[in-house]
């Protein structure tokens, strides 16, 4: 090891203070990192991730390797794959927000690549002391050494979207996934099942965080699962991929995305902007902390202390202007340079706060992403809440921002529950929430509706469980939500009663129907399409096992709902009655697309608070297409009555959920033709009729 300086001349070469991070130039490397208030920085290069000691310690001279707060210099030879680190020396005063720490080894905030060696240990970058071979390395990457044959991304309209949100380990991890066992959990696992996503239907993947995590963040011996807890936000999950040498988990991730495109799949990542790993002031100096804490974290008046509006210990400072700059310049990369079609924020309220957490009227950073040219085809979906109580759905900013539906899931959960008064929200859910989005020229498709994601029960859970049973992740059942919005229809967890299973399908399917038969874009949770089961726990964050992952054997134990699901999707997919870009007007207005609404008695919905059933008539002129829904959440058979048609036209009965599996959904060209004119909907069922050219042809 030995100590260089490289400021001897002034005809050296000392770096340049753009672009940030680690980049290949004039035959070697130049760095940049940012820190105010270091007063003095070092570079650490390394020959292997578990070295024990650097092979080489750069330091940058504070006159001539600084230009305003960027310390930068240029290591020529360096080449493509060379590890490094940073360390910062400074005061460590943490009532001044500062905590430096110069024996702690710091990722760099713009690393493209990090590798976790064996001897990975996140208590060392917390205990005092050195931590060099317990820390995380940094690796140098080229972007310009990979061949993307002409990959761009897909930029599909979300009217024609369908999203399956699914977790890059656990959709191949389980023994029966039938992936070779040195591909499972990988991203080239995953690639192995993007025939089963085709046949499904979906349009695009939204992956649960692949941003390098610490896997440790979690009480010991759990493992943190999810990854919503990011330390390189340039950096694909090096413990997703198969190839474990230097390059190899880049260039599997983007083998990923080049694979999904030539199937025509969008890839949204799942992105942190609001916390990371560091944790609150006793978590680990692992990079941001160590480099320019003030900066990069919303502080307390009490400035030892960490913001939380995230409930994980900080809130990242997204609205200063070196932190906002790092999501752009992020976001950037991740679509010019790793071909991603989208992003969904995480808590993105959080990134809506200003310096000292108060909400901003108009966050720079959200009209930054928003009105960014070269992420103007991308989507971008929030997350419109954070953990504080901000609540932000229908009224994020922006004019292009999608956002999850949270309002969709509830109210229609709600209503098939049986709850009372929530006819009249339901009837603006499956309009696409026009309640909620009040701008008339906003597209009906940037809802995402969703009944369950990630965070929560499973659809199986949803009507299996009353209560949520967290005891695995050893918290005493104190973590998770409370309120659910669940109904177990009789009996907690697995019953053995036929009424009580029966009910319980047709509540899945109810739910299904709706989300599949509303405006907006429906986004369905990995395995709800096989009843994959959590056991009740609706908070898997750090079940790293059976408990999370998709068991394949269910593809074949519940292929009928399978089935159904498929069904649902490309119905709807083949529609235009759901893809249409403006909001359904109520009642016929020339050719414009239009909605009437019915109870049991044609045009006299029943809005009052004791009510549990809905009727409504989609009509698309142009389109030609007539689509009548009819859901009753009541626990009694009811008699619809149905709305003519033209002469020669027929309505025909593509889903009734209280029907047994192959005649819950028909397509088509086998629908059933209903002569009268009124249709009996059992007790908690949802039915659906259609009448279109194409049936006319058929008939």
């Amino acid at each position: 090891m030995r100590s260089t300086t490289l400021c001897e001349s002034p005809n050296k070469v000392f770096g340049r203070s753009y672009p940030l991070g680690a980049n290949i130039i004039d035959g070697g490397i130049n760095f940049s990192v940012y820190s105010k208030n270091a007063a003095k920085i070092e570079l650490l290069l390394f020959d292997e991730v578990n070295s024990a000691r650097p092979s080489r310690i750069i330091e940058f001279d504070p006159e001539k390797n600084r230009t305003y707060h960027y310390w930068h210099l240029f290591v020529e030879g360096l080449q493509e794959g060379q590890l490094y680190a940073f360390r910062a020396h400074g005061p460590f005063k943490p009532e001044k927000g500062l905590r430096f720490d110069g024996s702690k080894i710091l990722v760099d905030p713009y690393a493209r690549a990090i590798m976790v060696g064996k001897d990975y240990d996140r208590q060392a970058a917390i205990r005092k002391g050195d931590n060099c071979r317990h820390a995380l390395k940094c690796l140098v990457v080229d972007p310009r050494s990979y061949d993307w044959e002409g990959d761009q991304p897909l930029e599909s309209r979300y009217a024609t979207s369908a999203i399956y949100e699914l977790h890059v380990a656990g959709f191949t991890k389980h023994p029966s996934s039938g992936v070779p066992e040195s591909k499972r959990g990988t991203y080239c696992g995953l690639v192995e099942k993007i025939p089963y996503l085709q046949k499904l239907g979906i349009t695009a993947v939204e992956l649960l965080p692949i941003q390098q995590f610490d896997e440790q963040d979690v009480p010991a011996p759990l493992k943190n699962y999810w990854g919503y807890n990011p330390i390189g936000f340039f950096s694909p999950h090096a413990g997703y991929s198969s190839d474990q040498e230097r390059l190899g988990p880049i260039n599997e991730f983007r083998d990923m995305v080049k694979a999904f495109h030539r199937a025509g799949i969008e890839v949204i990542l799942d992105v942190v902007f609001n916390h990371t790993a560091e944790g609150d002031h006793t978590g680990p100096t692992l990079s941001l902390r160590g480099l320019e804490n003030e900066a990069y974290y919303i502080l307390e008046k009490d400035q030892r202390y960490y913001a939380n509006y995230s409930g994980t210990g900080n809130s990242l400072n997204a609205n200063h202007s070196v932190v906002r700059r790092m999501i752009l310049d992020c976001l950037r990369y991740w679509v010019c340079e790793m071909h991603v079609d989208g992003f969904r924020f995480d808590l993105a309220s959080v990134m809506s706060r200003g310096e000292k957490g108060e909400p901003l009227e108009n966050p720079p950073v959200l009209w930054a992403i928003e009105s960014s040219p070269e992420l103007a085809g991308t989507k971008i979906i929030a997350e419109a809440w954070d953990a504080a109580g901000l609540y932000q759905v229908g009224s994020f900013i922006g004019d292009r921002w999608a956002e999850w539906n949270g309002h969709f899931r509830d109210d229609i959960r709600r209503f098939i529950k049986g709850d009372e008064g929530m006819v009249k929200q339901v009837a603006h859910r499956i309009m696409g929430s026009p309640d909620i989005y009040h701008d008339p020229k906003r597209e009906p498709n940037r809802s995402i509706n969703f009944i369950t994601c990630h965070d929560g029960f499973t659809l199986h859970d949803l009507v299996s469980y009353n209560q949520k049973h967290n005891e695995e992740n050893r918290e005493n059942n104190r973590d998770g939500a409370d309120e659910n919005f669940s109904w177990n229809c009789g009996a907690e967890g697995l019953s053995n009663s036929a009424e009580i299973n029966q009910l319980r399908e047709r509540q899945l399917k109810n739910f299904l129907t709706i989300l599949m038969c509303s405006q907006g874009t429906p986004m369905l949770l990995m395995g709800d399409e096989v009843l994959r089961s959590q056991n009740g726990n609706n908070n898997a964050y750090c079940q790293d096992n059976e408990t999370s992952w998709f068991n394949w054997e269910l593809v074949e134990k519940n292929r009928d709902i399978l089935k159904f699901v498929k069904d649902l999707i490309q119905f709807s997919q083949s529609r235009q009655l759901f893809s249409e870009e403006q909001f359904y007007k109520t009642g016929k207005i020339g050719q414009s697309p239009y909605v009437t609404w019915h109870g049991i008695k044609l045009g006299k919905p029943d809005w009052s608070r004791s009510s549990h059933s809905l009727a409504a008539t989609l009509v698309h002129p142009r389109a030609d297409e007539h689509l009548h829904i009819m859901l009753n959440a009541y626990w009694k058979p009811l008699k619809f009555q149905l709305p003519p048609l033209k002469k020669g036209r027929k309505w025909k009965r593509i889903v009734d959920t209280s029907l047994p599996s192959k005649q819950d959904f028909t397509p088509i060209s086998k629908a059933i033709i209903i002569d009268k004119n009124y249709y009996k909907l059992s007790d908690r069922s949802v039915a659906v009729l259609f009448s279109g050219l194409e049936s006319i042809r058929e008939s």
